[in-house]
């Protein structure tokens, strides 16, 4: 890795990020937009052109005729963007996981590193030295702080199965949790021009180029069951129907399992008599889903351990009207499971003490996703 680290040297070293860094020292009172804003919803980046305009950045350009959609500041953003990408190389964190980096960082400093944010909150990544992140200067140093972000994120659990927004929110808990999907589309141009700018840089995982999105969400609310605001436990939102083009079977099963809205949870209960007297007839999260595609003749097994091998496995990204989504555990082997609906929505059975009930695919981590018609 020894051409990684001189690619970080000269990250470090060229006049651009100098002059980026007085830059920001000078005008760091205007930095930060408004974090909850999803204004900038970016679904129609040109790829080829913010690749066209990044590289004019890292070849020596003073960002005066430089536009990349999103970026305000290119002359100080792209630099540092780049040191994200190529510490993320640097410890052969897979491309999803440098988006990941990137989507965040624009989130919480709009890649500048900030000398301010809230509470002791520092740098690109907004990481708070009382929480443990580092010293005060460690933090305004992008190279650790952008390390300390991967590390963190190699922790956590099925990461690579998440959305990125999930995946970011993961790391670093913010009260505006789904304010990372914005960022996503420019993070991805960002990461994609960047990487091939370094030595073998656009290989380092095996699946670039070829690796879907997990995302579910992307920018617009509607999508990911947001748009339909608070939903009562037990009721269906107002303006929901199962899509037109939902597959028969799929409209069977979800059918069923909407008439099973309100009945309260029972683990290991089969799901056969929901609304009677016997609790064990009530349903559980896999019991729900064996028993609506029962009523439309397709066989499941019983529990969320099986159900996770069932059909065959879909991109979270491309989800269709019944799908299975698990969550919860590991991807191998999940402790929940709901059906998708369409229109960014999800049917479970959640836990003791909940009655079924339909939720926003937003509130799910999803580990993986079957389609079983």
């Amino acid at each position: 890795m020894k051409w990684l680290a001189a690619g970080i040297g000269i990250v470090f070293l060229s006049p651009i990020l100098i002059a980026g860094t007085g830059m920001m020292l000078a005008t760091s009172a205007d930095a930060v937009q408004s974090s909850g804003s999803f204004s900038n919803c970016l679904t129609d980046l040109d790829t080829d052109k913010v690749a066209e305009q990044v590289t004019k950045i890292l070849d020596g350009a003073s960002g005066k005729n430089v536009h990349i959609e999103g970026l305000d500041l290119p002359a100080e953003q792209v630099p540092n963007a780049a040191t994200i990408v190529a510490a993320g190389l640097s410890l052969d964190v897979p491309k999803k996981g440098q988006i990941v980096a990137l989507a965040t960082a624009m989130q919480e400093s709009r890649l500048r590193n900030l000398n301010y944010g809230d509470r002791d909150s520092l740098g690109l990544f907004q990481q708070r030295p009382s929480q443990g992140w580092g010293s005060a200067q460690q933090i305004r140093d992008p190279v650790y702080a952008s390390e300390q972000f991967y590390k963190h994120l190699l922790k956590v659990n099925g990461w690579q199965q998440m959305t990125v927004t999930q995946a970011a929110q993961a790391v670093q808990k913010s009260g505006l949790p789904d304010a990372y999907a914005q960022w996503e589309n420019l993070a991805t141009a960002l990461q994609e021009a960047i990487a091939k700018t370094f030595p073998g840089g656009g290989g380092n995982d095996a699946n670039q180029g070829k690796e879907p999105s997990t995302s579910t969400t992307g920018c617009a609310p509607g999508q990911d069951g947001s748009g339909f605001g608070r939903i009562p436990e037990g009721s269906v939102p107002k303006g929901y129907a199962i899509p037109k083009d939902a597959d028969p079977t799929a409209r069977k099963a979800i059918e069923w399992a909407m008439h099973q809205l309100g009945t309260l949870y029972q683990w290991g209960g089969s799901c056969t008599n929901a609304h009677g007297p016997d609790p064990m007839g009530r349903c559980d999260c896999s019991s729900l889903m064996q028993q609506a595609y029962a009523h439309a003749n397709v066989t499941l097994t019983r529990t969320t351990y099986t159900q996770v091998n069932e059909g065959k496995a879909v991109s979270p990204a491309q989800l269709e009207p019944g799908d299975l989504i698990f969550s919860r555990g590991t991807a191998a082997r999940p402790e929940h499971v709901g059906m998708y609906m369409g229109e960014g929505l999800v049917i479970e059975a959640p836990r003791t003490t909940k009655p079924v009930r339909i939720t926003p695919i937003k509130d799910w981590t999803i580990l993986a996703a079957r389609r079983v018609i």
